[in-house]
């Protein structure tokens, strides 16, 4: 039996294609959900999960982080196959999903914990930093987006997770009226389009 199953695996053809390489990148863009829709659409994103870092509370609550006592960002856990779509690629497109320069919140929703930042690792530092240099040289005004050490990432509730697959129709009212596509289509037009 077990030369059977060697022989079998033996005589399926190489297609070159190379395996999976899971990696994870954390970024913080406002309203969480909107986040998580946004990178859905990328192809090489495996998968997202909304959470809260950068704090100094250990398993903050969504009430705990936006009552702006935790020092938690909103943010979003992203697994990406690295084969597919590379770091440099997905910090790109966060900056062009969000405001950069603004150091209050995003959009409707204000305070701390609605602020953008990337949080990278040694690995990842280049390329954010990188990425955000190229924005600095698109967009006039200051880009007030830091970039932090990755640290601990807490999961959101179950509620959060996928709310926009959960909840269309709600999710779509909110996007719509906090002015987060508009906005972002506003401070983007003077960069031109994504190269």
């Amino acid at each position: 039996m077990r030369a059977m199953i060697m022989a079998a695996l033996i005589a399926i053809p190489f297609t070159g294609q190379a395996l999976a390489e899971e990696k994870t990148a954390i970024f913080a863009g406002g309203c969480f959900w909107c986040v998580e829709s946004d990178f859905d659409k990328v192809d090489g994103v495996l998968s997202t999960v909304s959470g809260y870092t950068g704090g100094h509370t250990e398993n903050p609550t969504y009430q705990e982080v936006v009552r702006e006592t935790t020092g938690h960002y909103e943010a979003v856990r992203i697994t990406y196959d690295s084969t597919v779509v590379d770091y440099r690629t997905l910090a790109d497109y966060f900056f062009r999903h969000v405001d950069p320069t603004d150091a209050g919140g995003q959009f409707c929703d204000r305070g701390d914990s609605y602020r953008t930042a990337i949080f990278a690792t040694p690995e990842q530092r280049a390329d954010a930093e990188a990425s955000k240099a190229e924005v600095e040289e698109l967009l006039t005004p200051e880009i007030v987006t830091p970039i932090l050490d990755a640290v601990t990432f807490y999961d959101a509730e179950d509620y959060h997770q996928n709310y926009y697959q959960n909840n269309p129709l709600r999710y779509k009212l909110y996007r719509y009226r906090c002015g987060r596509d508009a906005r972002v289509a506003e401070v983007w037009a003077e960069a031109g389009p994504a190269s």
